[in-house]
């Protein structure tokens, strides 16, 4: 599967800081320390709807780690996922009476158009459930002969993996057993599902429905992956064994990165799977929380249909700390717009203050926890400055401009 289409990232002078980020698993803040190559894997979308906020937030956090690792002269292994088989988009797809496969390819599609929009460094490899099957399929039958995984004796096919064969089940999200059982059933579990070892269990493989669509599997028969083991088989064929971030919004903690960090760390071997797993904050609408179900999100396109520049989306998503759950209103939008227009105000000044100064200060609050509310607090401070007139660098504004762009992604 294509990825969208890059851009040229500015070159900055000097080197960057190295990146330290909060852990979900170790609850605190800890240097990520890649060896000569940084690998990262992010859950892409399951493509049954637009591209949301929400969606737009996770994968800015995500570029933000890229372009600090980069800028500290780091060689990035990027993989995303498109999750094009799964039970929500079969349902999106028989709701309104269209075929599955049009239904993932246009949203696809357009989720390309608004990353490229947005200006997010696409990933080296963009992988679709669907084109990763045999593999998946091969990964379940090594769980099934290791026996960290079981069949249903119900006749389905169904393949489960058996969350006894991962003794640190749970040591990621940190959530009690009452927890997770509240959780799981939210989030796409089927905690009482009959001849289940444990509740918790999670689906590996799904035999072969009458009027859904299947794959051969090999010795596992007809069927189409689960969820959780999608993501580590493709997160293990293409990065190795141990990466240094997996990635996604703060829904995915649990079950979703819990459990494919259960079945990588079985297959392998190796645990921790990922050093650092990092999640971003949901995106709520004027004060609800924005989901499908109350009918209450924001679409990328529709704001890029209506004209709002993509680059004022990304500063109103910048203007909250990654890691908080935080509203989108109209007075965010437009305190960007306004901030945007500054910026670009600024950047078009004869001169201005230290623009050497101004690119230490973002990369040490960006290295710090992707702390982009205080690299923009910096960038206001040195716009208005030389708006006012201050300071005599004239090479400062195309530095400022060039700072911006490489490190928060912002063109002006």
């Amino acid at each position: 599967m294509e990825a969208w289409a890059g851009h040229e990232v500015p070159r900055l002078p000097g080197r960057g800081e190295p990146l330290a980020l909060y852990d979900s698993a170790r609850q605190g803040i800890y240097p990520s320390d890649p060896a000569d190559v940084a690998r990262m894997y992010v859950c892409g979308i399951t493509p049954y709807d637009a591209t949301h906020l929400g969606h737009a937030a996770t994968m800015i956090t995500f570029d933000l780690v890229q372009r600090v690792w980069r800028d500290a002269g780091r060689t990035v292994r990027y993989v995303q996922n498109v999750t094009d088989i799964d039970d929500p988009l079969l349902e999106r797809a028989t709701r309104d009476g269209e075929d599955w496969k049009v239904l993932a390819m246009r949203e696809t599609a357009l989720f390309r158009e608004d990353m490229e929009a947005l200006r997010i460094i696409p990933p080296e490899h963009y992988v679709g459930a669907v084109e990763s099957i045999p593999n998946i399929a091969e990964k379940v039958q090594l769980l099934l002969k290791d026996g960290a995984a079981y069949r249903l004796d119900d006749g389905t096919g169904d393949v489960y993996f058996d969350t006894s064969a991962s003794p640190r089940f749970g040591y990621e999200s940190n959530l009690s057993r009452a927890e997770m059982l509240k959780i799981f059933p939210e989030r796409g579990g089927d905690p009482d599902r009959a001849g289940k070892r444990d509740a918790l269990d999670p689906l590996l493989w799904r035999g072969a429905r009458e009027d859904e669509p299947s794959w051969p599997g090999g010795e596992l028969g007809a069927g189409r992956p689960g969820w959780h083991i999608e993501c580590a088989v493709i997160a293990l064929d293409l990065l190795g064994d141990r990466i240094d971030v997996q990635g996604g919004g703060n829904d995915l903690l649990f079950p979703h990165h819990e459990a494919s960090a259960a079945h990588a760390e079985r297959l392998t071997g190796e645990a921790p799977f990922a050093q650092h797993y990092v999640h971003a904050g949901m995106i709520g609408l004027d004060g609800e929380k924005m989901s499908k179900s109350r009918g209450n999100l924001v679409f990328v396109s529709r704001l890029r249909a209506d004209h709002v520049d993509p680059m004022a989306v990304r500063l109103a998503l910048l203007a909250g700390h990654y890691r908080s759950d935080r509203t989108w209103t109209n007075e965010l939008l437009a305190a960007a717009q306004e901030r945007l227009a500054r910026w670009r105000q600024a950047a078009a000044a004869p001169s201005g203050p230290s623009g050497a100064e101004l690119l230490a200060g973002v990369r040490a609050r960006l290295a710090d926890d992707l702390d982009s509310p205080g690299a923009l607090a910096l960038a206001d401070a040195w716009a208005e400055q030389a708006l006012a007139g201050v300071g005599d660098d004239a090479t400062a504004p195309a530095l400022f401009a060039d700072t911006v762009d490489a490190l928060l992604g912002v063109r002006l």
